[in-house]
């Protein structure tokens, strides 16, 4: 799969039953399962060595993703791939953003036929020592996502500042609305593993190349009905500099998932399949704005003209600003019930 300039050094093979292999079963397995873990990086020279030396014996290739880097994060991957021959060195330049090395690292995994592909940035953030975790339930076959989870408690949040857990939640918040996931709980964690199947269906070659690839990941994926679970594991925060401008990141963010959501309800219920839900959504958006513009109407008439209280002005604003609310809510509920039903690969 062409997904642009790039340089990838050593192969590797093994067979898994059900799917033919060029290669003899030979490799580390974790419980029967060919494993891999893309790792991107960008200029990550002070941490790309602890996350490396963390990477378990069971995994089969480390697709390391050098991302453009301008200090010797590069150097450091293809150095540990001389003695390593699980790392498979993966360079872009110039730098394309997390999203788009995520997606070298996948399209590597597709074409190794790997079982499930596993991600953790080269940050050191995401402990190793926990991977196995996020396999299980894959393994098992009660999802095909699994999502870490740094929130469930002050504990796992760490050092985590209020200003970085306030944007996770607000994040959350709207990634649940676009991505229909209601019970998945800490999207902008890069720490995830996803099945062969999974990966082989959704069309990811076009995911968002920023941040916002976590979430535009999330959309696809429920999409197509796969399952996710979240997985609690501890925040690791040390030496490392976050490069994301909050501000801006969650402006950019929230006009990916609008369209996003807009997206998934087009295709999920109304070119795939039908559900009323699209009317609510659609009766509770438009009411809502109205009656928020009336409400505003209201309020300039009565401070800037002078208008005497508009007891009718005022109340039919509100009560249709409240039936739209109600018909958002509505949706959301409908939407919430398609999550836990949908058993589409189950």
């Amino acid at each position: 799969m062409p997904i642009g300039t790039e340089s990838v050094a050593l192969g590797g093979g093994g067979a898994v039953e059900g799917r033919p292999s060029a290669a003899a079963d030979e490799g580390p397995r974790y419980r029967g399962r060919r494993v891999a873990v893309v790792v991107p990086a960008y200029n990550e020279e002070n941490l790309i060595k602890e996350t490396l030396d963390g990477i378990p014996d069971y995994v089969e290739k480390v697709y390391a993703i050098n991302d453009g880097s301008a200090d010797r994060t590069g150097a450091i991957i293809d150095a540990y791939a001389h003695h390593d021959p699980r790392i498979v060195p993966i360079h872009h330049d110039p730098n394309r953003g997390p999203g788009a090395a995520i997606v070298s690292g996948y399209s590597r995994a597709l074409d190794d036929d790997m079982d499930i592909v596993a991600t953790m940035d080269g940050d050191g953030q995401m402990d190793p020592r926990y991977l196995h975790k996020f396999l299980d339930p894959i393994v098992d076959g009660k999802c095909d996502f699994t999502l870490g989870n740094r929130l469930i408690s002050p504990e796992y949040r760490g050092t985590m500042s209020k200003w970085r857990f306030f944007g996770n939640a607000m994040l959350t918040l709207l990634t649940k609305i676009a991505s229909g996931y209601w019970s998945m709980m800490d999207p902008q964690n890069g720490y995830t593993a996803i099945s062969h199947r999974a990966l082989e269906r959704i069309d990811f070659e076009d995911m968002y190349p920023r941040y916002g690839y976590l979430n535009d990941r999330l959309v696809r994926l429920n999409l197509y009905g796969f399952r996710i679970k979240n997985i609690p594991h501890p925040a690791k925060y040390g030496n490392e500099k976050s490069t994301i401008k909050y501000g801006r990141y969650i402006v950019r963010v929230s006009n990916l998932l609008l369209r996003d959501f807009l997206w998934r309800l087009k295709m999920k219920y109304v070119v795939f399949s039908f559900h009323p839900l699209v009317f609510f959504y659609s009766f509770g958006s438009v009411l809502s704005m109205i009656g928020l513009l009336g409400g505003g109407i209201t309020l300039w008439e009565k401070m800037v003209w002078g208008y005497p209280v508009l007891f009718v002005h005022g109340t039919l604003s509100m009560l249709v600003f409240m039936m739209g609310v109600m018909f958002l809510s509505f949706a959301m509920l409908f939407d919430m019930t398609q999550e836990r039903q949908n058993s589409t690969w189950y």
